[in-house]
């Protein structure tokens, strides 16, 4: 059995911080609200066998308008910025980090949409409601941070895509009504010299179902439960390409292009994990008693959770500064970059600060400590593991490297 915890809900930030206006205070307080009553105990008992979200949990985060956050309200959004997105981002992660990443199966995609302009204000607005979400294949199984490199084909056959090659880490594949998958354009007539073209392909199928002409197999993943990641092949699989397609060729820029977002995303899913792993920590410390009184007495631990403090706050500063930059409309490579980096670090030493806390009732699932810890390890490495943030912010500041 699970063991409960109640976390602290006291509101963070407030109005005097000049980020948090009482608009974005009331919106942060019901995510918070709906995590500490929804998200949570679904994660407390999913999660240690590996269960997946229920759809029951994804129609209520639409009907919240999670899902579209991002989108305009005329295609049925909510017309809201970045910093709303990872405001909300940030609460679900407290509950269950795959329940935080999942909205950007809506908020990151719309923009992706095809068909006519009709169709695609349709699906934007099933979109927004969480009825039609995406997923992404980009990497490879040789093919991760070098997303030019891709070998996956897509080949031209009157009006259609034919799609053949592999893809891994595509999370949510059976889930999603469709994959965008990142390809290399198999052109006869291109210049073999040349820098290889690139196009996304957008598959639709079958919820709950592969697509037609794809197999593959969910990967052992030790966390990031709530829903499964897939290895997938493509064998000639046959795509409907909209007739008013033109592809600039440039597909895997248009895919990094969109990582700024992405990363501040993944720097309030850290954060998200951090401050859930404080708050069980702390009340776990005020209820512990050894040698006649609470650990939280302790000097050795009171200092780990002032530190722990410190460092969330510091990130989540940092996230709200990189958040307005984008939401300005603001040059933001270096910031984003910045704040993924050292709020994923940071997640990962401050959960695992907590387990310290916890002692050996951290190492158990009956605390959701292990669950945090274990999530916090993957912000080290998607959305761009930290040794490419470093690299990013390397050359930002000095150039970058020469080339002998």
């Amino acid at each position: 059995m699970v063991q409960l915890v109640q976390l602290n809900t006291t509101p963070r930030g407030t109005p005097g911080s000049g980020y948090m206006t009482e608009e974005r205070l009331m919106f942060q307080q019901m995510a918070r609200d709906f995590t500490n009553n929804e998200v949570t105990p679904i994660a407390n008992m999913l999660d240690p066998e590996q269960g997946d979200i229920p759809r029951e949990l994804i129609d209520k985060m639409g009907e919240l308008g999670f899902f579209g956050i991002l989108i305009p309200e005329e295609l049925g959004g909510l017309g809201l910025g970045g910093f709303e997105y990872c405001l909300v981002a940030e609460e679900l992660a407290r509950g269950w980090m795959s329940v935080a990443s999942i909205i950007a199966r809506g908020n990151s995609f719309y923009r992706s949409i095809q068909g006519t302009e009709e169709e695609k204000r349709r699906k934007t607005e099933l979109m927004a409601q969480g009825q039609y979400l995406g997923a992404a294949a980009l990497s490879e199984p040789q093919t991760g941070s070098d997303l030019s490199s891709v070998a996956c084909r897509a080949r031209r056959d009157g009006d259609d895509w034919v799609v053949t090659g592999n893809k891994y880490w595509c999370t949510f594949a059976d889930g999603a009504d469709f994959i965008s998958v990142l390809c290399r354009i198999d052109d006869p007539d291109a210049d073999p010299d040349a820098h290889p073209k690139t196009t996304s392909v957008t598959i639709e199928k079958p919820r709950g179902e592969l697509p037609q002409g794809c197999s593959g197999s969910p990967i052992p993943k030790i966390g990031y439960f709530g829903w499964k990641t897939w290895e997938l092949s493509f064998d000639e699989t046959r795509v409907p390409a909209p007739p008013i397609e033109k592809s600039s060729g440039r597909g895997w820029q248009a895919a990094a292009a969109g990582l700024e977002l992405a990363r501040a995303h993944t720097a309030a899913r850290s954060i998200g994990l951090a401050q859930a792993a404080l708050d069980h920590a702390a009340e776990y410390a005020k209820e512990r008693v050894q040698f006649g009184q609470p650990i939280s007495d302790f000097q050795a631990i009171r200092f780990k959770i002032a530190t722990m403090a410190t460092e969330i706050e510091a990130a989540r500063q940092l996230m709200y500064h990189t958040c307005a930059k984008i939401d300005a409309g603001e040059p933001a490579k270096t910031e984003t970059s910045m704040c993924k980096y050292f709020a994923s670090e940071m997640s990962e030493r401050v959960t695992s600060e907590a387990l310290q806390i916890l002692g050996g009732a951290g190492y158990t699932t009956l605390h959701p400590i292990e669950r945090y810890w274990r999530d916090a390890r993957l912000t080290k490495i998607f959305e761009g593991t930290s040794e490419i943030q470093q690299r990013i912010i390397s050359d930002q500041l000095l150039g970058k490297p020469t080339r002998r």
